[in-house]
């Protein structure tokens, strides 16, 4: 059966997404922070200590793409990706990419350079905000423009990839989304999924939704402020 790792807390959300969506079955396995970074189960699966990881057999994969990739096409029977033929095919590629490609290195820029305590008017600080507002802004017009999902009508794993940084993330970085208003919209529509609500109840149970406007509880206040 596939083992899905899950680190709590962390962008391996997607894969439990993912399996909840496409209905299949698996074995969740999960690992509690240890407090801020992977515990050493994690570091014992992989050498880089990162999540998510998954196993099938004698295979042990992990990087998010990497793992949506293979169980949609190895246990989904390729649902949730697009095909070249689909007329939104293009869309969904890119969306799929933009994920972990820009979105999620913008904010994780932001908070390397918050966990580093430099001046909110650092230039370098400063110009990082500015790329991560413009990502924003291209996704709020791009979902203005009636599409419902990423990929346009048709639900996908594009949009598996990149909730987590709206949601979840935003836990490590304060970013407010309060004036994205389509973002916030498209946010309500993924709360609705009940494959969403069965993987956040199995595998971070208690963990705030983190769909509206302002920025969620920190996870490092959590912990005394340790960073």
């Amino acid at each position: 059966m596939l083992v899905v790792h899950h680190l709590q807390v962390s962008q391996s959300e997607r894969i439990v997404w993912l399996c909840e969506e496409l209905g299949i079955d698996y074995e969740l396995k999960l690992h509690k922070r240890d407090p801020i970074f992977s515990p050493k189960s994690i570091k014992d699966l992989h050498p880089l200590g990162a999540a998510p990881i998954i196993q099938d057999g004698d295979l042990t994969l992990a990087e998010s793409p990497a793992c949506v990739e293979y169980i949609i096409h190895i246990h989904g029977s390729g649902r949730l990706a697009l095909p070249p033929s689909h007329k939104d095919y293009a869309k969904y590629l890119y969306w799929f990419h933009f994920a972990n490609g820009t979105l999620q290195p913008a904010i994780s820029r932001l908070l390397l350079l918050q966990s580093a305590k430099l001046d909110k008017q650092n230039d370098i600080v400063r110009r990082t905000a500015e790329r991560m507002s413009l990502c924003l802004e291209h996704m709020d017009k791009h979902l203005a423009k009636g599409n419902t999902w990423l990929a346009g009508d048709e639900f996908s794993a594009a949009d598996i990839l990149t909730v987590f940084t709206l949601t979840t993330m935003r836990s490590f970085y304060p970013l407010d989304l309060s004036p994205y208003h389509n973002i916030l919209a498209y946010l309500q529509r993924v709360g609705k999924r009940e494959a969403y609500t069965r993987a956040h109840e199995k595998g971070d149970p208690g963990l705030e939704y983190m769909l509206e406007g302002p920025p969620p509880d920190s996870f490092f206040s959590k912990l005394g402020g340790k960073l």
